[in-house]
């Protein structure tokens, strides 16, 4: 009679294997002009005075007409020498820093593009680095396709082995693979605030709901508010050139905080694709949790575990080797498997260090 438990699998099965299906048909972009808009460059950071500096030494070292593109920092708050540092740079034309005038991310990128002159608008995280194309890159994109929002690649710059590290490298890819495939669909499910364009009117429009209440959010609920307007077009721009490395957490206790505010945001989700995948993923490892723990009590549920784990692992394989090709991390997949026996206890410890039961 357990077997019938496998039903639970369906949901996760069919949303998966269908965002890979979409995955499948992505093809890089190539500049093929010479874009002539003008872009606002946004830097919202608080307490980064030893990763700013090279930030923006990479823009300074873009191929984009100085002319064309300027950059705002916005200092949130910081104890360290973050402004001071951001004031004084002088290798980027058009570069000028402020003070966040409330408190937060999400106040910073609303102070930054108070004073913002581009029609298109580039958030970016202090601790990320890119390649001399990048700005140029996401300007030709833009000019092509005219999207109220761009999706931008993000990867882990990870140092060092172990299995913590990949581990957290394949978690993250499957993430791009999940923001990659459900915006080539049409029907995109997150985006990361790391790397995102997006018009100045689209902002001016959705940008004052965005939870200021949570810590976290302000890529997806601005995404999600744009998306719910019907003649809103919001593009993945797959591209080398546009992407960007952002810093990996060094320790297992960063990174399960980190997850924490980012599934802390869930319940306040208005998408309803997004809530069904939730939902849908939610299921399917705790249906795989479940059975393994069972498993221990009752070798008759031994084969039913196997079922649930193997199923399960199709979508997520297919995901991921898709994902980890096109960033030539395919030796990653070797940690497949011992990452799909940890990851539901992953799951629970992220649960556990969710802000909400630490009463912060």
């Amino acid at each position: 009679m357990h077997w019938f438990l496998l039903i639970f699998l369906i949901p996760y099965l069919y949303r998966l294997l269908k965002l890979y299906r979409s995955l499948r048909g992505i093809k890089p972009y190539f500049v093929s002009n010479n874009p002539g808009i003008f872009v606002s460059v946004i830097i919202a950071c608080r307490n980064e005075e030893n990763n700013l500096p090279f930030l923006l030494k990479d823009i300074s070292e873009q191929d984009y007409p100085p002319g064309l593109f300027e950059v705002i920092v916005v200092d949130d708050n910081s104890s360290d020498r973050t402004y001071a540092i951001a004031a004084a740079f002088s290798g980027i034309q058009n570069l000028r820093a402020y003070k966040n005038k409330g408190k937060g991310k999400k106040s910073a990128i609303r102070t930054g593009t108070k004073t913002a002159s581009g029609e298109l608008i580039v958030t970016v995280d202090a601790d990320t680095g890119m390649k001399a194309g990048w700005l140029r890159t996401i300007a030709s994109f833009y000019e092509h396709n005219r999207p109220e929002m761009i999706i931008c690649p993000v990867i882990l710059e990870v140092s060092g082995g172990g299995f913590f590290r990949r581990f957290q490298e394949l978690e993250f890819l499957g993430l791009q693979g999940i923001t990659a495939g459900s915006a080539e669909a049409g029907d995109p499910l997150m985006c990361n605030g790391a790397n995102l364009a997006f018009t100045s009117g689209a902002f001016q429009k959705h940008g004052n709901n965005l939870h200021d209440e949570l810590a976290s959010g302000d890529d997806v609920f601005l995404l999600h508010n744009i998306k719910s307007e019907s003649c809103s077009v919001i593009r993945w721009l797959e591209s080398e050139e546009a992407t960007v490395k952002a810093a990996a957490a060094s320790t297992i206790r960063a990174f399960l905080r980190q997850r924490a505010r980012w599934i802390s945001k869930a319940g306040f989700y208005t998408d309803h694709s997004t809530k069904i995948t939730a939902a849908a993923t939610l299921t399917a490892v705790l249906l795989q949790l479940g059975t393994m723990t069972a498993s221990f009590a009752d070798n008759r549920f031994i084969l039913l575990a196997g079922a649930v784990l193997f199923l399960k692992s199709i979508p997520d394989y297919l995901i991921l080797r898709n994902t980890a090709t096109r960033y030539n991390k395919r030796s990653l997949l070797r940690w497949f498997v011992p990452s799909q026996l940890v990851y539901p206890f992953y799951v629970i410890a992220v649960a556990f260090n969710s802000p909400y039961r630490r009463g912060i």
